[in-house]
């Protein structure tokens, strides 16, 4: 695993989601920096416990968040193609400022396909 940290304007706060039996709870928080040329979303995963630290944040306060990378492979059998998934998994953060704007609905923002001149065009 890789160690960071980042910093950002927080964009979306979801709602703390939980998985199988063991209730193993996850909660993703997206930050938007902008560099001038494009603006860049970055999600970040806070799971178990630190789910309900993000109570402390709100949509709009700046902040910087350390994280770890972690890394998979995923193939369906063993002539399928191979595919890997990376993640960013919080392990602490600090506000460092900015507004509370009220959060954005989950089900808001723009469909798949109006943002781009045809379906054919990647989101990147």
């Amino acid at each position: 695993m890789s160690d960071g940290k980042i910093t950002g304007k927080v964009s979306v706060i979801e709602e703390t989601k939980t998985y199988g039996a063991k209730g193993f709870r996850k909660r993703l928080v997206v930050l938007e920096q902008d560099n001038g040329r494009f603006t860049n979303y970055v999600p970040v995963d806070f799971i178990q416990d630190a789910c309900d630290d993000v109570d402390q944040m709100s949509v709009g306060n700046e902040v910087e968040i350390q994280f770890r990378l972690s890394g998979r492979k995923w193939q369906r059998d063993p002539n399928s193609e191979v595919k890997y998934f990376l993640n960013a998994e919080a392990t602490g953060f600090t506000v460092l400022g900015g507004g509370a704007d009220p959060a954005p609905a989950a089900d808001e923002g723009v469909p798949y396909g109006e943002v781009f001149e045809s379906d054919d065009d990647p989101p990147f």
